[in-house]
């Protein structure tokens, strides 16, 4: 039995639910995310608290009424508060400059590489080696995240990269003589 789907989700002030069949809606300050639950869960609201349910007591269908409920929390969060992500550009001439709904990297390559934001993301450069990734869905946020980082991921001998702010680069010793 999953202990996640046992927790209700509590509703934040400005978040607003609702639910018709499988369909579960999101609207809060940050915007709006929707999503379609799978058949073998069930979900209810009861005076601002969202309960997820299995339909039977099988392992299965446990273990999906506790994936769903994480997911609804991390909509609920999105459009409440929202998700963000930072990045850091390491290496001698490497910048990032936010134009737009572009994002123009300069990562070494004999030519600027130029990122198009997707719709529901924002993307901010206070400095031209620091990126801010935000947005209202977790999972899309993560998703741009890895795709700027996947143009020059950090390498291991020098660091030089585009690697998360939190992100720990094993170094190896250059070879030796």
């Amino acid at each position: 039995m999953s202990r996640v789907a046992k927790s209700p989700i509590k509703l934040p002030s400005g978040v607003d639910v609702t639910i018709s069949g499988q369909d579960f809606a999101v609207k809060g300050p940050k915007g709006t995310l929707a999503w379609h639950v799978h058949n073998t869960v069930s979900v209810a609201l009861d005076d601002g608290v969202v309960k997820v349910a299995p339909a039977n007591d099988s392992g299965e269908h446990w273990a999906m009424a506790g994936t769903t409920r994480a997911l609804l929390n991390n909509m609920i969060t999105g459009v409440a508060t929202g998700f963000e992500r930072k990045l850091n550009l390491v290496g001698v001439g490497y910048r990032a400059q936010a134009k737009g709904k572009v994002l123009s990297l300069s990562l070494g390559f004999s030519h600027p590489v130029d990122f198009p934001v997707p719709e529901g993301i924002e993307v901010e450069t206070p400095s031209p080696t620091e990126i801010i990734v935000r947005g209202a869905d977790k999972q899309r946020v993560g998703q741009v995240a890895a795709e700027i980082r996947r143009y020059r991921p950090p390498e291991p001998y020098k660091g030089k990269g585009v690697r998360y702010s939190d992100e720990q680069v094993m170094r190896k010793e250059a070879k030796k003589k």
